[in-house]
């Protein structure tokens, strides 16, 4: 496959992938159980608008919980699939109990695991969230105005003429 074929093959993926981004648990002012609601009805809108592949970066809250709906939904559709960026080898292994073991249980039923980077720096973040707006054509965020990562994902996609769907807790 030429250079140029690749990139338009890429470019089509892309129009039926879609990536998640926001807060973690103690920024959202939200419970989880809200949270789930929300982004399910927003998942569920993108699979009718013809997305079958997410994009999770799998941080604790918004990440893991999109994650763990988009599994849930590909138990009744075949079609759906689910890839983990990770900023690094390792990622995630170092959570209370209850926040790895989730982390590892999606891991385990992914369809890919992609690690953007090797070793753990600050920088990795920022390189696997630009990676997963790279590859989607829609991005769902859980945002809630604060400076960060998920404000730093929002204005990449923006810059790259992704939609955002910007949920607001």
């Amino acid at each position: 496959m030429s250079k140029e074929e690749w990139f338009m093959h890429e470019q089509e993926l892309r129009q039926h992938r879609c990536c998640f981004t926001g807060h973690r648990p103690e920024k959202l002012n939200i419970s989880e159980e809200q949270l789930c609601v929300r982004l399910g009805l927003e998942i569920d809108r993108a699979i009718e608008d013809g997305f079958t592949t997410f994009i999770s970066g799998m941080a604790k809250g918004v990440d893991i919980c999109a994650a763990e709906l988009v599994l849930k939904r590909r138990v009744s559709d075949d079609r759906l699939k689910l890839i983990c960026a990770l900023p690094y080898e390792n990622f995630g292994l170092h959570w209370s109990a209850s926040w790895t073991s989730r982390y590892v249980e999606v891991i385990r039923h992914a369809d890919l695991v992609r690690c953007i980077s090797q070793e753990f720096s600050y920088s990795a973040y920022q390189r696997r969230n630009e990676w997963m707006v790279d590859h989607s054509g829609r991005v769902i965020a859980a945002y809630t105005g604060e400076s960060g990562g998920t404000r730093n994902t929002i204005a990449y996609a923006k810059q790259q003429h992704i939609p955002c769907v910007i949920i607001t807790p």
